[in-house]
Parts: structure tokens; sequence; C-alpha cells
């Protein structure tokens, strides 16, 4: 009797399975002698040598496969690199088909590949037996089983929806805070630039009615706009240096008989103004006019200073909304190739008005990361649930570390790192597992990971790990560059 073809075109043999040996299987155990006969007349027993393949990743899932004897091992391959579960030699043990009892809806190839580590035995049935024996003897279990996994996927989809609208809640309250700075800031200056203004415009007026020459306005104007123009491009100084300054050029005021030297030296100092603008000033407008002078261009100077503030103010909002734009994705298409390290700034400039003062941020991003085929606004929510976990790992204090990187020139690594107390090494494995959370009941819905995962594997054929020691916990992002067969074509 002959089965299968194995690589290379030879025939597998196969054998007629004992219904003593279908018993001892502990999936089996409990089946009466009929239907243990059953299995034994449409099911077969093949061999396979260690290291030969028993069902591949993407084949046509045709076999419900169930270990005899020998040793096995689950592997999936992604673009991040190949993921290998723990052999295990517990017969019973099963695999290939396992979802053919939902009919139309089962997965038509394999999700992974299952290989011999030692000769084995296994057990085979047809993925269309395999279907009518579920729903045939167990038709209560398949429409449970089913209930359970499409109630699994509603609840799930519910509760990812309510993290969402939590994290935009949460995204929403830092983003207000990061505005409300240079609003304020905007409102505070506009406020001060009338008053300043109405002044401006009375010190000209009583320049003009003290009878100043025109030819020496024109001179007074020209020097003010040089002044003006220097605002924000005069070398720093220390403080002490500052100090300084602004003593000496008080003194030469008092000196020239200008009122009120000790207020109107600061700023004139931060526009530049010396000791030798002085002198051009007194040239300009002659020693009858200087005092109505000077202190007109104190004031014009404040108001290019406060302008300078509105623009600092505004453009921080632009770009505070410009940020808040690309992180939500509102003009892009769902699938198109974007820059990480834009999706990863404007994620945490979100994040920057609930980052507390005691945790310090640091970004290390690889220049030679080129763009990457992407759901942008997917790999956002993935952001921000790791930057939230690591944030909540922290507490109050901490160094939060986004860095990027590029692998083997086919893989983008992105890496979001704190130095909390790191996770168990009996959690790992568990903590992408749904529901699952070490958070107090009500803080937390144990799907964050969860949804990361299912965001990076099954949207983007990418990986998602952790690697953990007290101080030192790294969640890795695996992406790949090129387009994979569940995002190619996608619009």
């Amino acid at each position: 009797m002959t089965g299968p073809a194995e690589p290379g075109g030879v025939p597998r043999a196969e054998h007629k399975v004992d219904v003593d040996v279908l018993r001892g299987l502990f999936l089996f155990e409990d089946l009466d002698r009929e239907r243990l006969e059953w299995l034994a007349a449409h099911g077969v027993q093949q061999e396979f040598a260690a290291g030969e393949p028993i069902v591949r990743q993407g084949d046509p899932a045709e076999r419900f496969v169930v270990l005899v004897e020998g040793e096995i091992v689950m592997v999936t391959e992604t673009p991040a690199g190949t993921v290998t579960m723990t052999p295990t030699s517990q017969p019973g043990a099963y695999a290939g088909a396992i979802s053919a009892y939902l009919g139309d809806r089962a997965p038509e190839n394999y999700t992974h590949s299952l290989r011999a580590t030692k000769p084995t035995r296994m057990f085979v049935l047809p993925a269309e037996r395999f279907r009518w024996m579920m729903t045939e003897w167990f038709p209560m279990a398949v429409h449970l089983l089913d209930g359970v996994r499409m109630g699994g996927m509603a609840q799930r989809e519910l509760i990812d929806r309510r993290q969402r609208l939590t994290a935009l809640g949460t995204i929403t309250a830092g983003l207000t805070h990061e505005l409300n700075n240079p609003a304020a800031a905007a409102v505070r200056a506009v406020g001060d630039l009338r008053d300043k203004i109405r002044m401006s415009r009375r010190r000209l007026a009583e320049l003009a009615e003290s009878g100043i020459e025109p030819e020496r306005l024109r001179a007074l104007v020209d020097l003010q706009e040089t002044c003006a123009e220097s605002v924000g491009e005069v070398p720093k100084r220390s403080p002490l240096e500052t100090s300084d300054a602004e003593d000496e050029l008080s003194d030469a005021l008092e000196d020239a008989g200008v009122e009120d030297a000790w207020d109107i030296a600061p700023p004139l100092v931060g526009a530049g103004f010396t000791v030798d603008v002085l002198e051009k000033v007194r040239g300009a407008a002659g020693d009858r006019h200087l005092n109505a002078a000077v202190h007109w261009m104190a004031e014009a100077i404040e108001i290019s200073q406060m302008l300078n503030e509105v623009t600092d103010a505004t453009e921080r909002i632009s770009s505070l909304i410009a940020s808040a734009k690309q992180y939500s994705q509102m003009d892009r298409a769902p699938y198109q190739t974007v820059d990480v390290r834009e999706l990863l700034d404007s994620t945490l400039t979100m994040f920057r008005g609930k980052i507390p003062p005691g945790i310090s941020l640091a970004t290390d991003y690889d220049p030679a990361l080129p763009p990457v085929p992407a759901y942008a606004g997917e790999l956002n929510q993935v952001w921000s649930n790791l930057i939230h976990n690591a944030l909540d790992a922290m507490g109050s204090t901490g160094t939060l570390t986004v860095r990027t990187r590029l692998e083997h020139d086919t893989v983008a690594l992105i890496e979001v790192c704190d130095t909390g107390p790191g996770v168990p090494e009996e959690l790992r494995e568990r903590i992408f597992e749904p529901f699952f959370t070490t958070k107090a009941v009500g803080e937390g819905t144990g799907l964050g990971l969860d949804i990361s995962f299912r965001i990076v594997s099954g949207r983007h054929g990418g990986d998602l790990r952790v690697e953990s020691r007290p101080g030192d916990t790294r969640f890795q992002v695996r992406l790949p560059l090129a387009e994979t067969p569940s995002t190619a074509g996608t619009s």
C-alpha cells in the first residue's frame, strides 16, 4: 500500500493501524471499539525518518496527523526568521488540518510545518474524513467549539476596539497637555503685544510732536529694523556675561540721560544692542530726542521678540498637529511604504505629555533603515501598546529607549526597551496569550500584546518577541522589507 509521494517523487509506504494502537493514544482513548475500527479503516500509519517533513507550511491542508511513536517539532516560517516550538514525544500529539471541522471556513493551507526529529510513526487521517468524524460523532462539541471560536473573536474585537479607544484617550490627554503650553504662550504674547504696540505708537507720536526731522526719523527706523532682525540671532552669553552687558548698557543709558535705563537695558541687550549702537542712535536722533528714541526702539524690539514667540508657538502647534495626523494616518491610504522613524516619532510625540518627569527618553535610529511596506496606523497602535507597557513597568523612574536596526538587509528591527524589573522567565511564553495580564483586575485587558502580535505577524508577516532581565526588557518587532503574500496588492 502506498501513499502520497515523498520529495523526489517516491511514494511513501502506508500501513494499516491496529485498533489497540489507536486506543493507546490519549486523543482516542475514550472512543468505543466501533469508532476505533472506523478510524483504523479510514486512516493509515506512515513512518518518517529523522529530519523528514510530515506536513509543510503553505501546502494544501489535506491531512490530520497524530503522533504514534517518535518525536516531532512544529516550525513556522516568518520573514523575520524561523519560529520553532519545543519538540514533543507525547503519543497522541496532533497537527495538520486540525480546523477541518469548520468546513469552508477552515484554512485552505497548513499554517505550520511539522517535522520528525527522530524516527517517527504517525497516524494519518484525510481532512475530509476528520471533518465527517467530528460533525457526525460530536455535533454538539463542534457547535461549542465553533461558538467558542466565534465568541472569542467577537470578544477580542470588542475589547480591541475599547482598548484602542482607551489608548486614544491616553494619547489625546498627552496631546492636549502638549498643545496647551505653546497655545498659552501664544495667548500671553498676543496679550502683551497689544500693550506694546499701543505704547510704541504713542512714543512715535511723541517724537513727531517734538519736531524730529524726517531724515533723523528715517535713520532711527533703519536702526530699529536692523536690531529687530537680529532678535534671536544674538550669540548666546553666559548669565554672568549677560549681566555684565546689561550693567554696561544701563550705565551708558543713564549717562546719556535716558530714563528707566535699568528697565529697558535687558530687552535691548537681548537684541544685540550695545554701547556702540547707542552712539549710533544718538547720532541719528540727536541728544534732544535720544530719550524718546531709545524707548521707542526698546518697545519695537520687544514687539519683535513677542512676534518670534508667537511664531515659535504656532510652529510648535503645527508640528504637534502634523504628528497627530501622522500618528492617526488620517491622510494616508491604509497600506503604503512608510518611514518607521516617522511613525515612532509621531507616537512618542503623542506620549510626551504622559511620560513622568523621572523617566528619560532615548532614541537610536539606524540611518540605513529603508522604508517599510506597512499598515501605518496599525503599527502606531503596536508602538503605543509597547510604549504604554514600558512606562507602566518602570513606574516613575527609568529610561525608555526606542531603537531601530537593519538586519540581514531584509528585515527592519524595532526595539522598545525599558529599565523596569523585567518579565519573569515563567511568564514570557504567556504574555502574548489573549486575556493574560499581570496587572490588577480592571487595570488591563490582557489583549495589548495579543493585538500587537496579530498586527505584526498576521498583518505584516513579521515577528514580535521579548528579551528580558531585570533592568533591561526589550520588545523586538521584526518587519520584512519586502511585501508579503498577505499584504502584496493591498490598497
